[in-house]
């Protein structure tokens, strides 16, 4: 998401870079050069409009402080304005002080309505709530199925009452189904729309004013552009709902969605879907955003996903291992798991400062590129994994059969797993002897 916004607008800034000073000349046309990737990414023109001219506002009423270049005061300015009107701060959800906190979730068919549903009730989940899950549509067998298959994968009870077509009732009874069984947070996902008809939303509407809800989450797909837009303005002047989830950021998007629909309904983006698994959810970071389309990267957010990844006790008996130097094929298998659950490679690699511009723009990097390491590893017997020094030529002939991979694909896992193995035994005695390590190969461990 937002790639092609980044680059455009790196391209811009870099008019101002080696500038001796700020000049009316050099702004405008920098100036004129974000204006139009903002409207190649799917801004709204009068949004990018008013948005540049503050940038230039601001860059022309500066004086350049010594030691500051034009080019970094610049990214200064466009990274606060963007910030800015991306919501300014990262708004958390609304939680009742007392009862159950109840949420209504709304948007257009095939948003991602049902889907987001399971994965806010596992991120609740993981924050120590006891959700419920209420399959309100009742126009779509499919979703109650969709949701009750979600909400068995996750551990969350699902509300569902398949021969009742009254969603106000149905969402009234799971109100009272959870305060009878301890359920803490209700969420309600109502039936999507095909489009922004009145009946349906006369239903919306109902459902709200029976069940007074603390949140009314607006699900929208960030891949239908400025149709996103007008959908929002739509559903807010009925609902006044309280924050919007912006589904899909993952997929061909330019994210001008992103940035144009807190400025027309002047509410929050609360929650942004950035994959298919049910842990690809996170709240809306407008600064970590900002930083990210400027090529800034987002430490914060890779720090985050480690620490949600790592199960601390485990990594406290790796590091055991290791300086024991007894790390084998099952703790590189379950290190590569881990790292899998952070998400996609491209994308941590792109949080990184400074390495979005130096991938390459056709480049995509997943999980899928480890399959061939896992296959081997799970090819190998538990005994082979534990000591691979065992591994001789025919059992190397059956791990690339049973792997579908080649022997010297096997061979070259094992000479650099033997090979790390070896600079992990060199570190261990150099580090227990007290001598000064010079000229070692950097490692991924770190050794106390």
């Amino acid at each position: 998401m937002f790639e092609n916004l980044s680059q455009k607008i790196d391209r811009a800034l870099k008019t101002l870079r080696g500038a001796g000073k700020i000049s009316e000349l050099n702004v405008s046309e920098t100036i004129r050069e974000i204006r139009k990737a903002l409207v190649d990414a799917d801004v709204n023109y009068k949004i990018a409009k008013e948005f540049t001219e503050k940038i230039k506002a601001e860059a022309l009423g500066r004086d350049v402080l010594i030691a500051v270049e034009p080019g970094q005061l610049m990214v200064k300015i466009v990274f606060d304005e963007l910030v800015q009107l991306m919501g300014g701060r990262t708004v958390g959800i609304n939680l009742a002080v007392k009862g159950p906190t109840i949420i209504l979730i709304a948007g257009l068919q095939g948003s991602g309505k049902t889907t987001f549903s399971g994965k806010l009730a596992k991120f609740l989940k993981g924050k120590g709530k006891q959700p419920l899950l209420v399959a309100d549509d009742i126009y779509r067998p499919a979703a109650m199925d969709q949701l009750q298959v979600l909400g068995e994968q996750i551990g969350v009870p699902v509300y569902r009452e398949d021969n009742n077509k009254n969603p106000v009732q149905i969402a009234l009874n799971a109100i009272q189904f959870a305060k009878d069984n301890g359920r803490d947070v209700i969420i309600i996902d109502t039936a999507g729309r095909l489009a922004v008809d009145e009946a349906m939303m006369k239903e919306v509407e109902d459902i709200k004013k029976a069940v007074n809800p603390h949140e009314i989450l607006f699900v929208v797909d960030a891949m239908t552009g400025q149709d996103a837009v007008n959908t929002a303005k739509a559903f807010n002047d009925r609902l006044d709902f309280s924050g919007v989830v912006l589904t899909k950021l993952d997929g061909d998007t330019r994210g001008g969605a992103a940035i144009s629909i807190r400025y027309v309904v002047q509410k929050p983006i609360k929650f942004i879907g950035i994959g298919e698994k049910m842990d690809d959810i996170d709240f809306f970071h407008p600064d970590r955003m900002a930083s990210r389309i400027l090529g800034m990267g987002d430490v914060l957010t890779i720090v985050e996903k480690a620490q949600q990844a790592f199960d601390k006790a485990e990594t406290e008996k790796l590091q055991k291992k290791l300086r024991k130097n007894e790390f084998d094929f099952e703790d590189f298998l379950t290190q590569l798991n881990t790292i899998k659950k952070m998400g996609n490679i491209k994308d941590l690699i792109a949080m990184i400062p400074g390495m979005s511009k130096m991938l390459p723009e056709d480049i995509n990097i997943d999980e899928k590129d480890f399959k061939h390491i896992e296959a081997i590893i799970l090819s190998m017997t538990k005994k082979e994994r534990k000591k691979p020094e065992i591994i001789n030529g025919s059992r190397r002939k059956r791990i690339a059969l049973g792997s579908g991979t080649s022997v010297q694909e096997v061979n070259q896992l094992l000479k650099q797993f033997a090979d790390m193995k070896k600079m992990m035994k060199t570190l261990n005695k150099l580090t227990k002897d007290g001598k000064e390590i010079k000229n070692l190969p950097p490692s991924l461990f770190k050794l106390k």
